[in-house]
């Protein structure tokens, strides 16, 4: 049976930060980079939301059913979003990464990548999950090719799933990743971010 606790992860300049109530002003600034609170299929706090956004995160990690992360970039110190493991099912070695969000400034980068090699590292690695899971709403078409990209498998939609910020009911997109594939996910990962890291140096390979 999986065991979780916050913990500070750090790679290719972001760090994984345990969310506290501190962050909350940071994180307001964060999603006012592209009004992000606007895409009405996420969960982006408003920034007079951001507080109650952390408490309810907190609130559930208490309750052993998620734990969360501010994204910090390194090279600029500042804050750029949010994520975290959630609907732990410790008893079948189970949890979910979601809840992310990332400033629109740093979408398309190395900072996804990072933070999913981040948390899927710590989850098979030194956790021992047996699977993680992901979902996105299926209006989200970028986050759907997020997940793929990572080499995530889909097993399906699960209609009527939840609500949306606007009260509508949701369909939901699933995904996950084995133990037994997380090898070669992982090596896809390193992969890409080396490609990354050779764009940002100049190369056009």
């Amino acid at each position: 049976m999986i065991s979780l606790q916050p913990i500070e992860l750090e790679g290719n300049g972001i760090r994984l930060e345990p969310l506290e109530p501190r962050h909350g002003r940071e994180l307001a600034t964060a999603a006012t980079d592209g009004a992000l609170w606007e895409l009405w299929f996420t969960v982006v706090p408003k920034p007079d939301e951001t507080s109650a956004y952390i408490e309810t995160a907190l609130a559930g990690q208490r309750d052993g059913r998620m734990l969360p992360w501010a994204v910090r970039n390194l090279a600029t110190g500042a804050l750029v979003g949010s994520t975290r493991y959630h609907d732990i099912a410790a008893n079948i070695d189970r949890v979910e990464i979601g809840y992310t969000w990332y400033a629109k400034s740093v979408q398309r980068s190395h900072v996804n990548t990072t933070c999913k090699l981040l948390l899927l590292t710590h989850a098979f690695e030194a956790v021992g999950c047996k699977v993680v899971g992901l979902r996105t709403d299926k209006f989200n078409f970028a986050s759907q090719r997020a997940i793929e990209g990572l080499g995530a498998k889909k097993d399906g939609v699960i209609r009527h799933f939840g609500t949306r910020r606007d009260g509508s009911a949701r369909d939901v997109v699933m995904y996950s990743i084995l133990s037994s594939e997380w090898p070669e996910v992982k090596l896809h990962l390193e992969r890409r971010l080396a490609r990354h890291g050779r764009r940002a140096g100049g190369d056009s390979a």
